[in-house]
C-alpha cells in the first residue's frame, strides 16, 4: 500500500514582495495555544507570510527576551545528581586498565593461576555492574561451575576450553555459528591475511571480496536466486528481506508462523511467534498474521481471507525447520504447497535459512530437502565460518531491480566488510570441499538413532527426539527437568542449551564434522545424566 500523502507548497507574487502560502499547516502543537489563539480541534489555518520588499531598510534587531530560569523540583535535582554518577575512571585509569587487558590478550596462553583467578573474578564483577547481571543467573556456566565461573577462553574444532583449562564438547555451536567447527584453520587464516592488508571498507572504492563472495553465493543458491546484500546478523537479513518484499510488491502485510523465530529488531520481532518476546515492545507492525507452522491449509485460508477483505499481503515468511521452537520439522508436503500457494495468491515466499543454511540440516540449504526455490532467502550464523559476523539476503534479478535505481536505499556501514567477506569465501570453500552437508546428514542420522535408543529407556522424561541433519531437539516432560539435564551435561563436560521458544527442549547443534567417537561420548554422558535424575 503506497503512501499518497503530499505536501502542497505554492508561491505567488503580489503586494510588492513574494507571498508564500502554507496550506493546512498547523502552527501550534495539539492542545496548546498558538500565536493566533488556535487550539486542538480548530480547523486548519491558512497563513499568509509576506516578505519585506527587497528595497526596504533592514529592521532593527531587538535583544532576545530573557527567559525565566526553570525552577527545579527536588525530584528533578535528584535525577540530575544520579545522572552525573560517581564511578567514573580518570583518563589515566582507563588507559592503565585497557593496557592491562591488552597485555592479557597478548599473553593469553601464559597466564599463571593467580591471574586466571583474577580474570574470573573481574569478569563476574563487570557483567554484574556494567553489562547485564541477568546473564549471571541464567548461564549454567556460572551457576553450575563449582568453585570458579566458566570463562570462555579458547577452542578448536568440536571443543571449547575455559580459562581454567576445563574442556567441553561443543554441542551448542554458538546457536549454529560453528558449523565448520571452532577456529577452522583455513577460515582463520583468510581473515588474518585480509586483516594485514585492509580490515574495513573505504565505502567508496569497490571491494573485490564483496563481489567475489556475492558471485559464489549467487552460484550456489537455489534456482534463480542471484542478487544479494551482506549485513552482520540474522535479524538484519530479515529486516532487509521485509523491506525488499514491501518495495517490490507495494504491499505491507506478512504472514508468519506460531513459534517462528526471525530475530529481535523491530521488523523481525513483529514476525516473532511467541508473546514473551513481543509484549514488552508492542505495538509492533500491525499487519502481521500468524498461522500454525507446518499447516499449508491455514496459510491458504489466511491468504484467501486477506484477498476477500482487501488486505495487502507482501510475503509469507517461514523457516525450513523451526530452530528456536525446538527443531520442528514440517510435513514433507509443506514447503512445496507453500510455493504453490504463494504463486497462486501473488505473494512472495521468504525462507529464513539463518539457522538452517550452510549445511546444518544435511543439505546446503534447508529448502533443498523439498526442492523448493523461495523468492527471497535469508542467511546468517554459519555464513561467517564461525570467525566473523556475516549474514545476507538474496533474491532474483527481477525482484532486485527495485533496489538498483538507488543502491543506497538499503545500506550498511559494516555489512559486507573485507574481513567478513574473507571469512564467507573461506566458509563456502570449507563447506563444499569438506562436504559438511553430507557429514551432517550421516552424523545426524547416527545421533538421532542413539538419542531415540536413550528415549526408549527413559520415556517418562524424554518425550520426543526430532530434527534434520545436526539440527536436533530433545524434548523433556518439563522445563525444570530439561534445565537439570543441561546442567548435568555441563558438569560432565558437554555444552548444550534450551531453545529460546521452547525451554523444555535442549538443542544439539555441534560442528558438522564432529567425530563419531565424540557423538558416542555425548550419548554416554546423556545416559548417565538421565540415570542420575530418574
Amino acid at each position: 500500500m503506497k503512501n499518497t500523502m503530499k505536501r502542497d507548497m505554492r508561491s505567488k507574487g503580489g503586494g510588492g514582495g513574494d507571498v508564500v502560502l502554507l496550506s493546512n499547516v498547523r502552527l501550534a502543537s495539539a492542545g496548546k495555544p498558538a500565536g493566533n489563539g488556535a487550539r486542538k480541534g480548530d480547523p486548519p489555518t491558512t497563513v499568509t507570510m509576506k516578505a519585506a520588499p527587497r528595497s526596504a531598510d533592514p529592521m532593527p534587531v531587538s535583544a532576545p527576551e530573557k527567559r525565566a530560569a526553570v525552577r527545579k523540583s527536588l525530584k528533578a535535582a535528584a535525577k540530575a545528581r544520579a545522572r552525573r554518577g560517581t564511578r567514573r575512571f580518570t583518563a589515566e585509569k582507563v588507559i592503565k586498565e585497557s593496557r592491562r587487558w591488552l597485555n592479557i590478550i597478548a599473553n593469553a596462553n601464559k597466564l599463571n593461576l593467580a591471574r586466571k583467578k583474577t580474570v574470573v573474578k573481574e569478569t563476574v564483577k563487570s557483567f554484574n555492574a556494567y553489562f547485564n547481571s541477568g546473564f549471571l543467573e541464567y548461564r549454567k556456566s556460572v551457576a553450575e561451575a563449582e568453585q570458579y565461573a566458566a570463562i570462555e577462553w579458547t577452542g578448536q574444532g568440536s571443543y571449547i576450553e575455559d580459562i581454567m583449562g576445563r574442556q567441553y564438547i561443543d554441542c551448542l555451536g554458538g546457536f549454529g555459528i560453528y558449523s565448520a567447527g571452532v577456529r577452522h584453520p583455513k577460515i582463520v587464516e583468510a581473515v588474518r591475511s585480509q586483516l594485514d592488508r585492509m580490515p574495513l571498507s573505504s565505502q567508496e572504492l569497490l571491494d573485490p571480496l564483496r563481489g567475489a563472495l556475492a558471485e559464489l553465493l549467487g552460484e550456489i543458491a537455489p534456482g534463480n536466486l542471484q542478487k544479494c546484500f551482506f549485513i552482520n546478523n540474522g535479524t538484519d537479513a530479515i529486516e532487509g528481506a521485509m523491506k525488499l518484499a514491501r518495495l517490490y510488491t507495494e504491499k505491507s502485510g506478512f504472514i508468519s508462523t506460531i513459534r517462528g523465530f526471525h530475530g529481535k529488531s523491530y521488523g523481525s520481532l513483529s514476525l516473532m511467534g511467541k508473546a514473551e518476546y513481543r509484549v514488552a515492545f508492542e505495538p509492533l507492525l500491525q499487519d502481521v498474521y500468524f498461522v500454525e507452522f507446518g499447516d499449508a491449509d491455514e496459510v491458504e485460508w489466511q491468504l484467501k481471507k486477506a484477498r476477500d477483505v482487501g488486505l495487502d499481503i507482501a510475503a509469507v515468511v517461514a523457516e525450513p525447520v523451526q530452530g528456536e521452537a525446538g527443531a520442528i520439522v514440517p510435513p514433507d508436503d509443506y514447503w512445496p504447497r507453500l510455493r504453490e500457494i504463494c504463486d497462486e495468491y501473488d505473494v512472495l515466499l521468504i525462507a529464513d535459512e539463518v539457522q538452517t543454511g550452510m549445511g546444518r540440516t544435511g543439505k546446503l540449504f534447508g529448502v533443498e530437502h523439498w526442492d523448493v526455490i523461495p523468492d527471497i532467502m535469508c542467511l546468517g550464523k554459519a555464513l561467517g565460518g564461525g570467525v566473523m559476523p556475516l549474514s545476507a539476503f538474496i533474491s532474483t534479478p527481477e525482484i532486485w531491480k527495485v533496489l538498483e535505481a538507488n543502491p543506497f536505499l538499503h545500506s550498511s556501514t559494516f555489512g559486507g566488510n573485507p574481513l567478513a567477506c574473507a571469512a564467507g569465501i573461506a566458509a563456502i570453500n570449507v563447506t563444499l570441499e569438506e562436504d559438511l552437508p553430507g557429514q551432517a546428514a550421516v552424523s545426524g542420522e547416527y545421533f538421532l538413532a542413539g538419542l531415540r535408543d536413550i528415549q526408549s529407556r527413559y520415556p517418562e522424561h524424554l518425550v520426543d527426539v526430532r530434527g534434520k541433519g545436526l539440527l536436533i531437539g530433545i524434548e523433556f516432560d518439563s522445563t525444570e527437568f530439561g534445565y537439570s539435564v543441561a546442567a548435568g551435561l555441563f558438569r560432565r563436560g558437554v555444552l548444550v542449551a534450551g531453545t529460546l521458544l521452547n525451554a523444555k527442549t535442549i538443542r544439539i547443534e555441534p560442528a558438522l564434522s564432529i567425530p563419531g567417537k565424540l557423538i558416542d561420548e555425548v550419548l554416554g554422558h546423556l545416559d548417565d545424566t538421565l540415570k542420575s535424575l530418574s
